[in-house]
């Protein structure tokens, strides 16, 4: 019998329970994917903690790898055996086969793997939109990297360097920025070792950064506004150390009229057309090699609560899969 991870109640790791679970046939327009690998991310612990409301009991997980098990009604373009993945809005990853519309669908190529597939997906596409749409990334561009060894930091720093941007890249310990360095950070900063701001500005000559990207959230927040150079862009796309606080516009004007966003993946991929461009682009540059995805841990899909208290730790580097 199929199995998934469900969720009664939001709460901690241990709210996670591996149940029996049968997905039924695909509808028309949906393709049955068997996965053979799925991504843990950040977004998942905000689902389960609550912070993203959803109804339940319910699923977790919004991506994973693996092969198309079966092909509903007026589906074109996908037959069965064909290597596959994706990363949905609505969570239900963490199971071994799950329903997908195909217009959700993109192909992996041969050049990359089921794993690499299954944690590219969210983590890959969102180093995609930052770098190539939310603030297109130029040649010599001095650019921030909150979270620099994590699974979407290691992405960004090297597909920046990739663009000829200079990183500088913060991390929480020597360990992590080792592994910084190694992917593409010019500098890389340490949390928690004295105020950021100044630094920065010591690194950049005084001019500040163009862009900074913080996933991190409440506590780099205002360091981060700090950092940026006039016109400069504050990016705030996760919130692992809880939302970032509220602010007035002036807090902006004063420093040298910024630019604020908080964007999300999925408005970037609502079209497929937008999800196909944007995937071919990340699997090509992962084929070349100029982007390599480290996949830092492994753990079986009944571990998943164990993977959560991981991430939550800080203790994981790079991406991590779940495997069925």
């Amino acid at each position: 019998m199929p199995k998934a991870i469900r969720l009664h109640q939001t709460g901690g790791p241990e709210a996670l329970v591996l149940e029996d679970f049968a997905p039924g046939p695909p509808s028309a327009g949906e393709v049955t994917v068997r996965h053979t690998a799925i991504g843990l991310n950040f977004i998942d612990v905000y689902d389960r903690t609550g912070l993203y409301p959803m109804p339940l009991p319910g699923g977790l997980g919004r991506e994973a790898a693996g092969t198309v098990a079966a092909v509903g009604r007026r589906v074109r373009g996908f037959r069965v055996g064909d290597r596959v993945a994706y990363v949905l809005g609505q969570p239900g990853s963490y199971a071994d086969l799950r329903n997908v519309a195909a217009d959700r669908l993109v192909k992996v190529p041969r050049a990359v793997s089921d794993e690499q597939a299954a944690a590219l997906m969210l983590k890959g596409l969102t180093a995609h939109y930052l770098l190539r749409r939310t603030y297109k990334v130029r040649r010599n561009d001095w650019i921030l990297v909150h979270a620099a060894a994590g699974g979407v930091g290691l992405l960004l720093c090297q597909w920046a360097r990739a663009l000829g941007a200079r990183v500088i890249g913060v991390v929480g310990n020597a360990e992590k920025a080792a592994l910084a360095k190694r992917h593409g950070c010019r500098h890389v900063l340490l949390s928690g070792s004295g105020p950021l701001a100044p630094e920065v500005r010591r690194l950049t000559r005084g001019a500040g950064v163009a862009v900074v990207y913080d996933s991190v959230g409440q506590d780099t927040f205002m360091d981060s506004l700090d950092a940026l150079a006039p016109l400069g862009m504050m990016v705030t796309y996760g919130n692992a150390s809880g939302p970032p606080p509220a602010i007035s516009p002036l807090e902006l004007a004063k420093r040298g009229s910024l630019f604020l966003t908080r964007p999300t993946l999925f408005a970037y991929i609502s079209k497929p057309a937008e999800l196909q461009s944007a995937a071919r682009e990340l699997f090509r540059m992962v084929s070349s090699g100029k982007v390599k995805l480290r996949i830092g841990q492994r753990y079986a899909l009944a571990d998943a609560a164990d993977a959560h208290r991981d991430l939550e730790a800080r203790r994981t580097t790079g991406s991590t899969v779940l495997l069925p």
